[in-house]
């Protein structure tokens, strides 16, 4: 599994040196602030009339471009040979972490409001923890301290979704008169009037279900495939062709292809530069590195940063109980414990790597008489690696 401590990994950056594990940490949180800024835009892109088939056909033709050259250059001597098996295997993850991903997350952000479908994403960790323990990317030990650990992590995570959504508490903070009066367009990207929310629910657990399996299987895929800017070009390659294969049945307007305003083309180029080229990067290295389950109990970050926005920019209330409580008790608390875990976990590989070695190294000092006479048996190591 991977590995989250990092700290034997030291790289310069902007002339600071910065421990691996460090790194990870800046990345994921900045990668939140990055998804919560896209909650509020694709939201203002719904409301403006855009398509929801052709604003990810755009998205991913722009992170494809981005990302390209990129790929090409930075990774030709290390990128795997292309065969049948891998391309398949981008295939499915494209239809899993692209099309089914971001078309459900449109459907039912168009029903619901951009702090609910933020705030439901906090199941993510559960469901990716889950699938992990199941495809056993992850192990969990409930006899070691960091078995419950985890598993404590991942419950209140669940306890965390619960209270941003259904408790909400005082009101701490309510919008000026003014703003609500000068903004009513920005108001109504919070507004769901009219929407059906109960299946705008059930498209976000869509939306969860694929992003927690897209999280998770693309770590055996990176261990084959270790080109990580290729293979989030190749998946953005085929989003694009199966979100056309989709237009051509459900989107025959030519219209609906045309970008009306500066206001749709800026969501259109934030979606896609920011929200899938740099952030798929982002996120396919901290999930190369970290681990899936890694990557997924950031979430919460962003749950935060979209409240924020939508109290002081769409005009929402801010309660207390909703989100200071739950940040604190909850996702400060479930952070912690998953981590910690992760750490302890490693600290136990460890120490059995050296007991192994051990006896190893004092194999190696016997008499070469009795090393010669040894040959003759098949070794452990190179039966396991053939097999």
């Amino acid at each position: 599994m991977a590995d989250t401590s990092g700290s034997s990994t030291t790289k310069r950056i902007m002339g600071f040196a910065m421990p691996e594990k460090m790194q990870l940490h800046l990345a994921m949180l900045a990668l939140q602030f990055g998804y919560a800024g896209f909650h509020v835009v694709s939201r203002a892109a719904l409301n403006m009339g855009i398509s929801k088939i052709v604003f990810p056909v755009y998205r991913n033709i722009l992170a494809l471009l981005l990302l390209l050259p990129f790929a090409y250059f930075l990774e030709k001597k290390d990128r795997p040979q292309l065969n049948w098996n891998f391309t398949i295997q981008f295939f499915l993850l494209a239809v899993i972490g692209i099309t089914a991903n971001q078309g459900f997350y449109l459907l039912g952000l168009d029903n619901t409001s951009p702090t609910f479908a933020s705030a439901i994403q906090n199941s993510v960790p559960a469901i990716t923890f889950l699938m992990a323990v199941l495809l056993r990317i992850e192990t969990v030990r409930l006899n070691r301290k960091d078995g419950i650990s985890k598993v404590c992590g991942t419950l209140l995570c669940v306890a965390g979704a619960s209270v941003i959504t259904l408790y909400k508490g005082p009101t701490i903070y309510s919008p000026n008169p003014p703003l609500q009066k000068s903004s009513p367009m920005l108001l109504a990207l919070g507004d769901a009037n009219g929407k059906n929310w109960t299946l705008g629910c059930i498209y976000l657990i869509g939306h969860c279900l694929s992003w927690a399996g897209w999280l998770v299987l693309q770590a055996p895929v990176l261990k084959k495939y270790p080109a990580r800017l290729s293979v989030t070009s190749w998946q953005c390659f085929f989003g694009v062709i199966q979100f056309l294969i989709i237009a051509a049945f459900c989107e025959r307007d030519p219209q609906a292809w045309l970008v009306h305003s500066g206001a749709e083309l800026f969501s259109v180029f934030y979606a896609g530069v920011v929200a899938s080229g740099v952030a798929f990067a982002v996120q396919i290295w901290c999930i190369d590195r970290g681990g899936p389950v890694f990557v997924a109990v950031y979430q919460p970050v962003q749950t935060l940063v979209v409240a924020l926005m939508a109290s002081f920019a769409l005009g929402e209330e801010f309660y207390l109980g909703g989100y200071i409580t739950c940040l604190i008790l909850c996702y400060t608390v479930r952070l912690y414990f998953v981590l910690w875990g992760k750490n302890e976990e490693s600290k136990f590989a460890k120490a059995a790597a050296a007991a192994i070695q051990s006896p190893v190294d004092n194999c190696n000092n016997r008499p070469t008489s009795h090393i010669k006479s040894s040959l003759a048996q098949p070794l452990l190591a190179s039966s396991t690696e053939n097999a």
